[in-house]
């Protein structure tokens, strides 16, 4: 359970706050205004505290509920403003388009393929196949974990297929997360673009259906997690 002690706003009142800033494109200063037509006074500063300390504890009960996920990837990183300076955010969705995992990083390079390929494996399983784009980076990141995976996992390893084409599905999942962020106007820190993120990918595998809903609303679902 995720404790909520020493706040000073109800649980639903956080939960309802930090879920519409994760699911919509809003602003912070947005969502200020949005409460207080609705009675509820708080600083936009404050909705940024919230949202840096819950949604990354929220995304990792996310990821241990998700549905299961087929053996075949699509792996491929987009672009998020930290600061003035791009950063690289990794992204991995199966072949029905079912988010995997994501690793926002400060560079694109060897190092932080093979990490996000360690990161991605270790919570979802070895798969079968992965297909990624012509970058030689992410080619030699996969390739130094299947080295590390014909000694430790009966040699097994993950076939490689580099096709631009095939990763259009990774491509459209990108658009709905740069949606998101697009009216944040970039991030003033790193650890709180990297929790953010991780909230706006949970709330987009609600919103795919990945984590079991019995019927229940979006937020519900969302709430569920911190229980």
């Amino acid at each position: 359970m995720i404790e909520f002690k020493g706040v000073h706003y109800p649980k639903s009142v956080i939960l309802h706050a930090v879920f519409f800033y994760l699911r919509y494109a809003v602003s912070y200063r947005d969502l200020e205004e949005i409460l207080a037509e609705r009675g509820i006074m708080v600083d936009h500063a404050t909705l940024n505290r919230w949202v840096v300390k819950f949604a990354p504890l929220i995304a990792v009960r996310a990821q241990s509920r998700k549905r299961a996920t087929t053996n075949s990837w699509r792996m491929d990183e987009t672009y998020i403003k930290v600061k003035g300076r791009w950063t690289y955010l990794y992204r991995a969705v199966d072949r029905d388009g079912q988010t995997l995992d994501f690793m926002l990083s400060e560079h694109r390079d060897f190092a932080a393929a093979r990490r996000f390929f360690e990161r991605a494996i270790g919570s979802n399983g070895v798969p079968d196949r992965v297909v990624i784009d012509k970058s030689g980076a992410n080619r030699a990141g996969l390739q130094a974990v299947n080295a590390i995976l014909k000694f430790t996992d009966g040699g097994r390893t993950v076939a490689i297929r580099q096709a631009k084409y095939l990763n259009n599905i990774l491509e459209q999942d990108h658009r709905f997360i740069k949606r998101i962020t697009g009216p944040m106007m970039g991030f003033k820190a790193f650890h709180s673009a990297a929790a953010t993120i991780a909230g706006i990918e949970t709330a987009h595998m609600i919103r795919k259906g990945q984590i079991p809903a019995n019927g229940a609303s979006a937020f519900k679902v969302f709430a569920a997690l911190t229980a």
